[in-house]
């Protein structure tokens, strides 16, 4: 967390301990709206199609649960997703919709079958077109995630997104992997969702969730009290004869957000607006190719390094890199990852790929000591 929305938090921890500084309009609808404004330009969307969600989870999970499904239904994602996106499809089941898992190249496991699995490279795709073959009559939904949390690979939203809508199918998106280091094209998309933890360099339990309108126009609304067409606190009525809710994005917040929460990750989306995410992304590449050119000149890791390296030049890498164990060696793996915390690094260890990702305020010398950390033994 920077260290701007670590104060932010102390100057609105003050506030609170002295309640009748607190104003309606400022203090409380004014940090959501000042953390929608900032979550609509980091998407180059409009203020109106975002809500604010505690989190990822908490965000597909008012797509899946509000949609009017019907028995036959069918929902498609790609295998190996993080449970933020399938926990809230397999919810479905009692209502009779069908969850579709797709592996997305040959000899693709996840799960308790993950380190048997082969990685991706640029031989096993297209990946979009298997995922776009595999739509069928009764899909009604793809969900899957931007950047995939643990092979790392970055799929194409943009292509997907115009079959899906030529298919008369809604595009979800699990964005949090790539969300403040990738730039992002909502071109096609109906829905897309992230928390603030990662990229974003927010809390944990404050996130944002962006939908198309012809989406949100099917979704049950929350039904939380701020989401009344009302300009203040002395207007709410309860009566039945004035029960409408606002149109946008407000309809789908799930009560009251925390306003710690949200004039922390404001402030941390303020922050990478300044140089951008488009100069994040290449700062990123840059350290990417000086810690994967480093990797080729050690036998170990030459392998690996090259794989990654077509991934990147094909576009299918967002910040994550992520090491396969297969001819490196899990136990070889796992020794480094213990080793971590002495140089300084924080790195982590899942279904057989070890992660490492860059962010906007690393260095050359971060890299330096990343490939140091690699090389040892």
């Amino acid at each position: 967390m920077p260290l701007a929305s670590a104060r932010e938090i102390e100057r609105f921890t003050i506030k609170e301990q002295r309640p009748w500084q607190m104003r309606w309009e400022e203090d409380f609808l004014g940090v959501q709206a000042r953390l929608r404004g900032a979550c609509a330009e980091l998407s180059g969307a409009n203020v109106a199609d975002i809500s604010i969600a505690p989190c990822t989870s908490a965000a597909l999970q008012c797509v899946a649960w509000g949609f009017p499904w019907q028995p036959g239904d069918e929902i498609l994602l790609p295998q190996g997703e993080f449970p933020s996106n399938h926990l809230p499809w397999n919810s479905l089941a009692s209502r009779g919709v069908v969850r579709r898992i797709l592996p997305l190249w040959p000899g693709h496991k996840a799960g308790s079958l993950a380190l048997g699995s082969t990685p991706p490279d640029t031989d096993s795709g297209p990946y979009e077109a298997r995922i776009i073959q595999a739509i069928g009559p009764k899909t009604r939904m793809l969900a899957l995630s931007w950047v995939r949390f643990q092979d790392g690979l970055k799929l194409d939203l943009q292509t997907l997104g115009l079959a899906c809508e030529a298919r008369g199918v809604h595009l979800i998106v699990d964005g949090i992997q790539a969300a403040g280091t990738s730039v992002l094209d909502l071109k096609g998309v109906s829905a897309f969702a992230s928390g603030g933890q990662k990229g974003l360099l927010g809390p944990q339990g404050q996130g944002f969730l962006w939908t198309h309108p012809a989406l949100r126009a099917r979704l049950a609304p929350c039904g939380t009290w701020l989401a009344k067409a009302v300009r203040s606190f002395d207007s709410i009525d309860i009566g039945e004869d004035r029960d409408l809710l606002v149109e946008d994005g407000r309809r789908l917040e799930m009560g009251g957000p925390s306003l710690l929460g949200c004039s922390a990750l404001c402030e941390a989306i303020r922050m990478l607006l300044k140089p951008g995410i488009a100069r994040i992304e290449r700062h990123i590449g840059r350290l990417q190719d000086r810690l994967l050119d480093g990797l080729q000149e050690k036998p170990l890791w030459a392998a690996e390094a090259r794989r990654l390296l077509a991934l990147k030049k094909a576009g299918r890498l967002g910040s994550l890199l992520s090491f396969h164990h297969s001819g490196i060696g899990l136990p070889n793996l796992e020794s480094r990852l213990a080793r971590s915390r002495e140089h300084r690094i924080t790195a982590s260890l899942r279904e057989g790929y070890l992660r490492i990702a860059f962010h906007g305020w690393h260095s050359l010398d971060d890299v330096d000591r990343t490939l140091a950390w690699l090389r040892e033994g």
